[in-house]
């Protein structure tokens, strides 16, 4: 399984989104510090849940950050979210 795969199972599992996309960034980071080779260290995730839902910003990130926990600590460098309720989704939030 890939670490992406791996991150898209575990906030599924753990928040059960209505909406979840996660990319591998890692080659725009190439040459830069934290990046692998073979990639898999830099991800962006755009995540719609509703246990979001009443929760600022903050509150959101660490849901994400405790979900991922093993892997933020060992394999991923860097991690860039956009956590929506989805009373907060529209066709405006993905841009």
């Amino acid at each position: 399984m890939t670490m992406r795969e791996t991150i898209e199972q575990k906030l599924r599992e753990a928040l059960a989104p209505v909406f979840l996309e996660v990319k591998d960034e890692s080659h725009l980071h190439v040459g830069h510090a934290g990046a692998r080779e073979g990639g898999e260290s830099h991800f962006s995730v755009f995540i719609v849940s509703a246990l979001f839902e009443g929760q600022s910003r903050v509150m959101r990130q660490r849901s994400v950050n405790a979900a991922l926990k093993d892997e933020l600590a060992i394999q991923v460098h860097a991690l860039a979210m956009k956590t929506i309720a989805p009373s907060e989704y529209d066709d405006k939030a993905e841009k």
